[in-house]
């Protein structure tokens, strides 16, 4: 067992490396920041909402002064805190792009991972970043609201025109908005130019790998609302198997505890209450395994949020208290399918403070609204770092 004195020296020494590496962190970033010319610093810097700075901050692409996303910078807004360091986008040309379409060629239609075997062969609009990120949230009973969305006939059918009417409608916002110059300079960089009359969108600009996965490489196909549910339903498994497959390690499980670990990712608890309600997991009489299937069919109940919640507060308004049996109920009314006992058993002790046998239903939805903020596996580096793991070895010395 390591002696104070060996576990001083290990602080000293850990607390040292974590101070040079945010040294040379910053001055990367300093440095970066300068020779390139369309820094993150700046974009970040300006009137822009939290959206516009997260798809800027990981956006890796330019081409014809637009800046466009990667499948993968995309996986990384929405699974990362933060993006990689102080990077230069990669300026491509209109033949650079058409040739990364053609890896379109090798994925199969309805695939589960698209996004993950494109990586950084495709390019993603600031407009379809909003699109892709709505899907993520939405149940699949929405699906349908979200096709008719686009459907402006109502023939069943969405073509490529009526696909790009959204980036319009947001081009017309930018236009109005009232900001500052340089805020207004980079949002006409966020979206292409396009034609005044909704009627006619503009069919010349760069098409996106999106469009020429819904529309083919001449536009003239159509999306079906089967194949828009398809889509939906597959990129939100493929995100919630990346997250699954961080903690099963190739394995077809994950722990009990694990699982917890995913759910508190998302949340902003202080070291000692994160720990506090991973201990609780301990006090589950029968501990077990959880499989994808059972980790989906939950997040899926969290997409129907609004409808889980009501459900939540009138048992609870009614009795004042929330049950196990209560709590599979309001999962079968809002989802349709039933939850494992020893998920629900779990769930129970995570959020169960007080000990007595119900839950904290509160503490619960608040952990599901932060899911949908895309905070996971927030890493903390240089001086926090070295604070929380002092915190954590004096914590462990009282012991």
């Amino acid at each position: 067992m390591p002696t104070p004195r060996i576990k001083l020296v290990c602080l000293v020494g850990g607390g040292f490396a974590a101070v040079l590496s945010y040294i040379k962190a910053r001055n990367t970033l300093v440095h970066h920041g300068q020779d390139s010319q369309h820094s993150p610093l700046s974009e970040t810097a300006a009137g822009l909402t939290n959206r516009e700075r997260r798809f800027l901050n990981f956006a890796s692409i330019e081409c014809g002064q637009q800046i466009y996303m990667t499948p993968q910078d995309f996986l990384e807004s929405v699974l990362e805190s933060e993006s990689k360091a102080c990077l230069k986008r990669k300026i491509l040309t209109n033949d650079d792009v058409m040739q990364l379409h053609a890896a379109l060629q090798k994925v199969k239609k309805n695939s589960s991972n698209l996004f993950r075997k494109l990586s950084e062969k495709g390019i993603i609009s600031f407009t379809e970043y909003l699109f892709l990120l709505s899907v993520l949230t939405r149940p699949q009973s929405g699906f349908r609201v979200a096709f008719n969305m686009f459907d402006r006939d109502g023939n069943q059918q969405v073509d490529r025109n009526e696909f790009l009417v959204i980036g319009q409608l947001l081009g017309r916002t930018f236009k109005d908005r009232k900001a500052d110059d340089n805020t207004k300079k980079i949002l006409t960089r966020l979206e292409p130019k396009q034609k005044s009359s909704l009627e006619h969108v503009e069919t010349g600009q760069l098409p996106t790998t999106l469009q020429i996965y819904f529309f083919g490489r001449d536009g003239s196909s159509t999306l079906s609302y089967d194949y828009f549910n398809c889509f939906m339903n597959n990129l939100q498994r493929e995100v919630l198997r990346i997250e699954f497959e961080r903690y099963s390690r190739g394995g077809i499980h994950i722990t009990d505890v694990d699982f917890a670990r995913i759910l508190l990712g998302y949340t902003h608890l202080k070291p000692h209450e994160y720990d506090k309600i991973l201990r609780r997991i301990g006090s589950v009489t029968n501990r077990h395994l959880v499989s994808f299937e059972e980790f989906e069919r939950f997040c899926r109940v969290l997409h129907n949020l609004e409808d889980f919640a009501l459900a939540m507060r009138i048992f609870h308004s009614v009795n004042g208290t929330i049950s196990k049996d209560e709590f599979a109920r309001a999962v079968r009314i809002c989802s349709g399918s039933t939850m494992n006992d020893h998920l629900i058993d779990i769930v129970f002790a995570m959020f169960d403070v007080d000990g007595d046998g119900d839950m904290s239903y509160n503490e619960l939805l608040l952990v599901i609204k932060n899911r949908f903020r895309f905070r996971n596996d927030r890493k903390v580096v240089g001086w926090r770092a070295f604070k929380r793991c002092c915190r954590q070895e004096i914590r462990c010395s009282a012991d």
